[in-house]
This record gives structure tokens, sequence and C-alpha cells, in this order.
């Protein structure tokens, strides 16, 4: 009986021993993938990691992007000056489509990537925002790329969770950024033998929303990528979301739900473009039409006023009676400057 009693304490107490250091682990371990928990090194408090905490600025700036293999799919538009191609590359596993446009004089050209404004999916084809700008920066000596990105063309569906979709697209557009490493293998297996992008002179164009994804790539990189935005939403996050909602269907009701629900559990101002400004370090042309309902003036006066502040290098330019498109005359105003711009950027690249 003694005997069997003492067992029975000796197996009780090898069950605490066990579960003792599972509970070490599982809290304490340095190993941060097996637990959903943190240790905040200030506080000694273990804090829950949360989904979304690694798409905040502080994240994505210490995130090292794997590059993926960029293929050249079917030719879209064959031109004189030119040929289109659709391509492909991946995101965190997820298959990304979109628009490459290749000028057809042997040479060895900069690389220019383009980010659109928000398209409506089922209106969506390729390319689509980008189609007109990335052909003249083609015929005028630039190989052009823009993403679709996911939930779009022809690649993988976004995530289901809103918020998340968005900063899909800071993400989609870094790994392209890292994928560039193998444009040129994608160029030669279409047999373009004689035709090389110069991946050490890189230039980034955003219109709208895709001002907006610029502006995070700039800041997330730290990069000296010479870029053009035309309207650019520059205004802080969800401010930047929130001011579109009444365009939605129910008015923005389920968004502003959406965002609510994030503020209760994310500091915002982590996810935000306008906090960051000082981590830029490229050279910036800012394009502004003065009639433009969709991105107010005064959002592009405050960012280049900001920028100047702390000194960084910007040009702006506003177009009076002009629309969000600069659809009233000024489109190839804009686009000769774009394409002066990135000439000489490029240039002073090569000189240094």
């Amino acid at each position: 009986m003694i005997i069997k009693r003492t067992a029975i304490f000796f197996i009780i107490l090898l069950l605490f021993i066990a579960l003792g250091f599972f509970a070490y682990f599982f809290f304490f371990s340095e190993k941060k993938i097996i637990s959903p928990l943190s240790q905040n090194t200030k506080t000694g408090k273990v804090d829950r990691v949360k989904p979304l905490d690694k798409y905040n600025f502080n994240e994505l700036k210490k995130r090292v992007f794997t590059p993926s293999k960029i293929t050249l799919d079917k030719v879209i538009n064959d031109n004189f000056d030119f040929s289109s191609h659709l391509f492909f590359f991946t995101t965190d596993g997820k298959k990304v489509s979109g628009l490459l446009n290749l000028p057809k004089k042997s040479g060895i050209y900069p690389v220019i990537i383009q980010f659109r404004g928000y398209i409506n999916p089922e209106n969506y084809t390729t390319g689509a925002g980008t189609i007109r700008s990335g052909e003249v920066f083609a015929k005028n000596g630039f190989i052009t790329l823009a993403p679709d990105f996911l939930g779009y063309g022809q690649s993988a569906s976004q995530s289901a969770d809103p918020l998340e979709e968005r900063f899909e697209t800071y993400t989609t557009a870094l790994n392209l950024l890292a994928s560039l490493s193998s444009l040129n293998q994608a160029i030669a297996a279409k047999g373009n033998n004689n035709i090389e992008a110069d991946i050490s002179k890189i230039g980034i164009w955003g219109h709208s929303n895709g001002g907006h994804i610029a502006l995070s790539i700039l800041e997330i990189t730290g990069k000296d990528y010479p870029t053009v935005l035309w309207n650019p939403v520059s205004k802080p996050f969800p401010f930047s979301v929130l001011f579109f909602s009444d365009e939605a269907a129910d008015g923005g009701k389920y968004l502003r739900k959406i965002i609510a629900d994030f503020e209760n559990e994310y500091d915002a101002n982590l996810y935000s473009t306008a906090n960051y400004f000082d981590w830029i370090n490229a050279t910036i042309q800012l394009h502004q039409a003065e009639n433009d309902e969709a991105v107010p003036k005064k959002w592009s006066d405050s960012l280049y006023q900001k920028l100047k502040s702390l000194n960084k290098e910007i040009t702006y330019f506003t177009y009076p009676g002009e629309d969000h498109d600069f659809h009233n005359g000024s489109w190839q105003t804009v686009v000769e400057k774009n394409i002066r711009f990135y000439k000489e950027q490029f240039a002073k690249k090569t000189k240094d």
C-alpha cells in the first residue's frame, strides 16, 4: 500500500515538473514562433502578438523581403517602339500579375515601378491606371512594371480582412522590388537578349492611392528611388481611408466599424505614412490638380510643406482647372516633366 502511494506521489510530481517546463517554454522562450505571446522588455509583461502587428511600419522596416522569380507571359501589345507583357511574381507565396512595358531598341534601361490608384475590381483589367503612362515611358527609354496587386487581374485572392488587404499592397510592392534581381533573366527567357534592365536605377511612380503606396515604400526602404507622385493620398491613416468611406454602398458604416475595432487593438499611428516622412531619402516630383475632387489640393500643399520642413528634396507643380487624372489638357505636360525628371535623376546616379 505504501509503495503504491509513493508511486502515485512520484507520478503526480513528474506531471507538475512537466507542466512547469511546458509553461516556461511556452511563455518565456525566445523562439517566438511557438507562441502567440511575446515579452515586453520595457514592462516585463507578456504581450499578445496580433495578426496585423507585422504590417506596422517599424516591423516592415526590419523585415528582409525574399526575392521571387519574375516571369514574362503573353504579349499584350506589340508596338513599333515597345512591347507590353503580362508578368508574374509572388508575394508571400501568392501569385501576382502585372503589366510590363519593354523598349524594343537594344540597350540597357532604367526601371520604373508604377502604382495605380483604386479601381473597382469588377471593372479592372491588367495594368489599368498605368497603361497610357507606362507606354510613353517605354517609348522614352524606360522599362516599366505595374503590379495588379492581390485580388486584381490574374493575381491570387487578397486577404478577407479589408485592412490587411490594404497593408498587403505594401508587402506586394516591397516583394516586387526585391524580385527585380531576376528581371533580366525573365527578359532574356523571352528572347530579348539585347535588352537589359539596369536595376541600379529604379524609379517609382504613384497616382492617387498608388501615391500613398509609393510614400510608404520610400519610408520603409529608406532608398533613394526617384519618385513621381500624381495627386497622392498623403493624409494620416485611418483618416486617409475614412475620407472615402461615403462612396461605399452602406455609406461607410461597415468600414467605420472595422476601423473602430482596429483602433481598439492597435496603435494606428504605427500604420500611418504621415508619421514617417522623416524616413524618406528620395527625390520627389509632386503634381497636383487644383480641381481634383478625389484628392484635395490642400493635402499636397501640406505634404510639400512638411517634406520641405524636413529638408527633403521635392519639387511641386499645380495645375489649375485639372481633374484627378489630368484629363483637361495637362496630361502630356505632366508626363514630359516626369520623363525629364527621371532622366536627370538617373544621370546623377551614373555620375555617382
